[in-house]
């Protein structure tokens, strides 16, 4: 199969309101921005991909693979439109995914409101058989039972199916069981078992990952395979991957089996491409900031990788509040992410407070400056109002952006219940946007027990630049970066990402009786896992293997992640393992806990295609301010600047024409075809060598 990083390749990314499309040809990146197509998202691909190429004066046919990331999976969770499911599971274990952990997010809340299960208790199917927690049989799988619940699922017309037993993570007999019967007597229905989907302890999780995949597995099998042959019939009969939420690529048999594999896949391109432009430069700090249509995405890269975890949440029905949402147990690049993108709908509550989101215009009709029947106020209207969009180049010119009806939208939906005039309600619904922004990365800064005033931002997506400056100002950061093409980042992060997988499994144990047997041949299994979905796939070159423990001391609930050596196991790499851990213990909490056992929880095994580092660019921190007449814009404008909180003469520069190495003072608007960098007054802008916008602090100018 050809490679990816064969010499004609694009990245796609579908958003809730655009979809991206980055083409790499002969060393030279073309880009195209085009709306989402919520009745049938490939033809949206088709049609970007058609205009990349043609920007880049090829054929469509010449592409050679394309690597796509979609939040399709993750809107069929949040918005609940997915397949009829039914879940089988350990009789007395019905209601866990509807009693989740009994935590409680918000402790004084009389009111509390937990998501509602994904699957009702009317269609979960209670089972008897039983294994213990080391995975022995204790009671056998009741046939007959199964064989009833069957027949239900038949007349009941389910799609799909989930299984969820008890303790299967260390053993898949009675699952595989289910399956097999199921199978052979439902061939069209869906089966997704948990011991394949998410093999890990604690149960709620494991359950609640499974019963997702299920849900969207129809869904996302029936769009992959009508994306494959819309490609196919426009010629491009190249290999197409997905990229998975934990960063890398995936063959399309194995996306369409394990499709909640996908649901943060567009945010895992994006902080792939953070990281690029952090190795580049060698920034051991970044907060990548990652603003589009519909939501805002943040993560923390150190030491230029991203922030990784086993776990995340989806659809949280308490904004930031960890335990709110419904927890998805798989590998995944640890972000924080809000409802606040250019199309996050603005309106004023019964406290005459201004609340911008989660809820999005999207595509269909989209913010009211577009002109295809939105009537309600967006950030992108209010961003309009306040000048800091030009109407006539938006989206390269393909989009005129009516100012009147977003004014309309502004006074009527905010300023007017405000009693205040148009901008005044255009400033609070941009100022309440950054503020949500601002607290997202505050909230994950504290939880990662770092300051934000150490780090970079990168900043990409289609509206992220210009909002990049003012949460700069709010959370006392002095440097930012917009790299090349930043309007479609996840995109061209599909194309930097490498082949890859990983495999999880569960066994506790204590390192004091620990059962080496054992764990080498769990390792061995996994080994084999991540292999052969490499294979798929077709890379055939030089690999990278890591081996983690997640450990704990016994008698603690949670673990850390923990390097271990690779290889068979023994009592003296046990003993390195040990050290390791206590290293990490101490690094995170200050101190070791003498004199209790360790235990290993799970075990985590990566294999992925070797990396090639970028090569090493020095910023430039650029000559002596410019003057306008020294350097002169393509036009300028009034332009609300948030913390004066007045308009002030902005100048206007096209990218492509920027000087490198000139320095620019702010305020200006740097322009391109995907987005817009808003340069604010304390803040100044060098075009670096390698095309980056450098943005720093000001000298004088305190945070």
């Amino acid at each position: 199969m050809t490679e990816p990083h064969a010499a004609c390749r694009a990245g796609v990314d579908i958003g809730g309101t655009f979809t991206d499309v980055a083409l790499e040809h002969e060393g030279r990146l073309y880009t195209a921005k085009v709306l989402t197509d919520y009745e049938k998202p490939e033809r949206a691909i088709v049609r970007g991909l058609a205009l990349a190429a043609e920007e880049a004066g090829i054929a469509p046919a010449t592409i050679q693979s394309v690597v796509h990331g979609t939040t399709l999976a993750t809107n069929a969770l949040i918005e609940r439109r997915g397949a009829r499911t039914a879940f089988i599971t350990s009789e007395g274990f019905r209601d866990v995914i509807e009693m989740r952990n009994e935590g409680r997010f918000e402790q004084y809340d009389l009111s509390i409101q937990l998501p509602a299960p994904l699957i009702p208790r009317c269609d979960r199917f209670p089972l008897a058989g039983r294994l213990d927690a080391s995975g022995k049989e204790l009671v056998p799988l009741d046939e007959a039972g199964l064989d009833r619940i069957i027949e239900s699922i038949r007349a009941a017309g389910y799609t799909s199916v989930a299984v969820g037993l008890m303790h299967s993570y260390r053993n898949g007999a009675h699952e595989r069981q289910v399956r097999d019967r199921l199978r052979r007597a439902l061939p069209d229905v869906s089966v997704s078992i948990s011991c394949e989907v998410s093999p890990q302890i604690r149960e709620f999780e494991r359950f609640n990952t499974v019963c997702a995949n299920a849900y969207v597995k129809p869904l996302m099998s029936s769009y992959l395979g009508r994306l494959a042959q819309a490609l196919e019939a426009e010629g491009m009969r190249c290999p197409l991957y997905m990229i998975h939420s934990g960063g890398g690529l995936m063959s399309l048999e194995s996306a369409a089996e394990f499709p909640v594999r996908l649901l943060e896949s567009g945010p895992a391109g994006g902080a792939i491409y953070a990281s690029h432009v952090a190795a580049r430069y060698g920034m051991e700090r970044v907060l990548s900031f990652d603003m589009g249509g519909t939501t805002a995405k943040i993560c923390l890269i150190e030491d230029l990788h991203p922030k990784t975890a086993r776990t995340f949440e989806v659809a949280r029905t308490y904004r930031f509040k960890k335990g709110s949402g419904m927890p998805i147990s798989i590998p995944v690049i640890e972000m924080v992410e809000i409802g606040a993108g250019g199309g996050s709908i603005a309106h004023v509550d019964d406290l005459k407070q201004v609340r911008v989101g989660p809820e999005s215009a999207g595509s269909e009709p989209g913010p009211a400056c577009y002109g295809r029947g939105g009537e309600r106020p967006t950030v992108t209207d209010a961003d309009l109002v306040l000048a800091k969009l030009d109407a006539k180049r938006f989206a390269g010119g393909s989009i005129t952006l009516d100012t009147d009806a977003a004014k309309t939208a502004v006074r009527v939906h905010v300023a007017d219940p405000l009693q205040g005039e148009t901008v005044q309600g255009a400033y609070a619904v941009a100022e309440m946007v950054d503020e949500n922004m601002s607290n997202a990365a505050r909230m994950h800064a504290v939880e990662s027990g770092r300051d934000l005033s150490e780090f970079t931002m990168i900043a990409y997506g289609g509206a992220a630049p210009l909002h990049a400056a003012r949460l700069c100002e709010k959370l006392g950061m002095d440097s930012l970066v917009v790299p090349p093409g930043a309007g479609v980042g996840s995109a061209i992060g599909f194309l930097r990402a490498p082949f890859g997988y990983e495999s999880l499994r569960s066994a506790v144990m204590r390192l004091s009786r620990f059962d080496t047997g054992v764990v080498n041949r769990m390792i061995g299994e996994m080994n084999e896992e991540v292999s052969r979905f490499l294979a798929e796939t077709g890379h055939r070159g030089q690999t990278v293997r890591e081996l983690r423990a997640y450990m704990r001391y016994a008698g603690q609930g949670w673990e850390i992640p923990v390097e271990a050596p690779d290889g068979e196991l023994d009592g003296a790499t046990l003993e390195r393992l040990r050290v390791n851990f206590v290293e990490a213990y101490t690094q995170l909490f200050g101190h070791e806990v003498a004199g209790l056992d360790v235990e290993v929880v799970s075990w985590a095994l990566s294999l992925r295609s070797e990396a090639v580092a970028p090569e090493r660019v020095q910023a430039s921190a650029g000559a002596a301010s410019a003057t306008r007449a020294e350097c002169p814009p393509i036009d300028s404008r009034q332009v609300f600047d948030a913390k004066t909180g007045a308009f002030l003469d902005c100048a206007i520069y096209d990218r492509a024409s920027l000087p490198r190495d000139t320095r620019l003072d702010g305020p200006l608007i740097v322009t391109e075809k995907e987005t817009s960098t808003y340069v604010s007054p304390d803040f100044g802008l060098v075009l670096q060598a390698d095309g980056c916008l450098l943005i720093q602090r000001r000298q004088g100018k305190g945070a």
